[in-house]
């Protein structure tokens, strides 16, 4: 990227940051008003609005720049103070409600600005946007269709990307009339009904902890004292540990991509556990767990499955460790971790822990199988989902 365009996004996000920081406090004080007046006083986009083209009028500086950045953060804004608000109106437990926005610091906040249809063109292989900031894209694919609108941002190695909305059509695979049931787990990220599916906790974040060990080491030797300014070393060390951070995120999503990919190719109907991984880091497992990246993997498979045409069916995940797959049978008290094996004092069927887990997906998902593997014959049809 040249030093004007550099130049030139890093002065249309000091004034797109001024604006949000305008709205925090604007929100801020109609939430004082609203304690001690009878009359409720909101501020939703109309009141922002109008502050944004008083602003303008009055300060050049913030007229250089252009206007549809300007209005797009208060868009998000607006989206981010609703959510917070829905959260505080469903009386959701704190450390699960999403926080009111805050001001966004020139220090700590990274750049990010949302370009609509009439903020942008491509022209001849460039992204010129408005404000007369043109630049040179290097592109990961052709986009499949005319965009609707681009986010451009900058993530914590100083990388700007440029992130496309576009109207994509379904991708169909031929239909391969088999059905697989999946587990989610911490010894293995994902336990399936097909051996070969099976995806093995690839360890990513404990294969580079030594090196980010010595990393933090040095930015803790070299944490500045509060309120001064971080020395060249902190930010050194600091840099060279986000750029491990994002390798292993990188790796993470191409392991949980390539798995997704080989499951959609080769399975129509995909009964998966309606996993939620939070609750595994306030527990022993929580480093082991957040290296499987369980959340990361279950959404590439979601997307994967909904880019070409696959279903998907999500099975609550209560009791599916005490059930069997065989005849249903539920035991009496829930299984330890430490105890790998599940045998039904019912039927006598003895298997793997997570194996009779996969299956009991299929078997709630109406997708019986039809053997050890739960892969139905071949031409046989799949029944219908309950």
């Amino acid at each position: 990227m040249s030093s004007t365009a550099l130049a030139g996004l890093d002065a249309e996000w000091a004034r797109c940051r001024w604006v949000w920081n305008e709205c925090v406090a604007m929100s801020r004080k109609v939430h004082g008003l609203n304690k001690d007046a009878a009359e409720m006083v909101t501020c939703g986009p109309a009141l922002l609005d109008k502050m944004l083209t008083e602003a303008r009028a009055a300060m050049g500086w913030l007229r250089e720049g252009a206007s549809v950045p300007q209005q797009q953060i208060i868009r998000d804004f607006g989206k981010s103070r609703t959510k917070a608000l829905k959260d505080i109106k469903a009386k959701l437990p704190m450390p699960q409600r999403a926080g009111m926005p805050r001001i966004k610091r020139k220090r700590d906040a990274l750049p990010s600005m949302n370009y609509t249809r009439r903020g942008f063109r491509l022209k001849d292989g460039r992204l010129h946007l408005a404000g007369g900031i043109s630049l040179s894209v290097v592109w990961s694919r052709d986009l499949p269709a005319g965009p609707t609108s681009v986010r451009v941002y900058r993530d914590s190695l100083g990388h700007w990307y440029a992130s496309f909305v576009v109207e994509t059509a379904i991708e169909s695979l031929p239909p391969t009339g088999r059905a697989i049931g999946i587990d989610w787990g911490v010894k293995e990220t994902a336990t399936t009904t097909s051996d070969a599916h099976d995806l093995p906790h690839a360890q990513h974040g404990k294969t580079a902890g030594q090196k980010l060990a010595r990393h933090h080491k040095q930015m803790a030797r070299r944490k500045p004292a509060r309120g001064k300014a971080a020395s060249k070393g902190y930010r050194t060390a600091s840099r060279a540990a986000a750029k491990v951070h994002k390798k292993i995120a990188r790796q993470r999503q191409d392991t949980g991509r390539k798995w997704a990919k080989a499951v959609v190719r080769d399975f129509d109907q995909l009964a998966v556990e309606d996993f939620k991984p939070k609750f595994l880091a306030k527990s022993t497992m929580a480093r082991k767990a957040a290296d499987a990246a369980i959340g990361a993997t279950r959404t590439a498979l979601t997307e994967m499955a909904r880019k070409h045409g696959r279903i998907v069916h999500l099975v609550h995940p209560a009791h599916t460790t005490m059930d069997c797959s065989q005849c249903g049978a539920r035991t009496k008290h829930a299984l330890p971790l430490s105890e790998r094996t599940y045998a039904c004092t019912a039927c006598g069927a003895v298997s793997p822990r997570d194996k009779n887990s996969a299956r009991v997906m299929l078997v709630r998902a109406g997708l019986n199988p039809a053997g050890v593997e739960g892969v139905r014959p071949p031409g046989a049809l799949l029944p219908e989902a309950a």
